[in-house]
């Protein structure tokens, strides 16, 4: 009995790279996002940042509540963006996964109320 080796799901190595990249070039309103969410600040939520999953990269990702949050900009806007983003979420749910969206503006201009849903979301997965 010959073992196939199952494809790395979570951060595989052809999309370092690209992380690395997205990881140094954050937009504007994922810095400010983050700064919010990373080290436990969000009901001591672990959150990694430009997190591999298949040939996709997500903005942010809880591992222990499998909750992702996109951030999303101009570019998901157009027809090619949106169809990448409808494809995207299909695969991330059939991995059983959870998805927030937020656009750039939402998190400008009224980032207490992001974090508020976030902070729901949180909690309606934890209980």
């Amino acid at each position: 009995m010959s073992r196939e080796k199952k494809p790395k799901i979570f951060n595989p190595k052809h999309t370092k790279e690209k992380r690395r990249y997205l990881r140094n070039n954050m937009t504007k309103s994922e810095i400010i996002l983050w700064s919010k969410i990373k080290n436990r600040q969000m009901c001591n939520c672990k959150f990694r940042r430009q997190h591999g999953i298949g040939n996709y990269i997500v903005d942010f990702y809880c591992p222990a509540l499998k909750l992702v949050i996109e951030v999303d900009g101009e570019s998901h806007y157009t027809k090619e963006g949106r169809e990448h983003d409808r494809r995207r979420t299909i695969f991330l749910k059939e991995l059983g996964l959870y998805i927030l969206r937020f656009t750039n503006e939402q998190i400008k201009q009224n980032l207490p109320g992001v974090l508020k849903k976030i902070e729901k979301r949180i909690k309606d997965l934890s209980s």
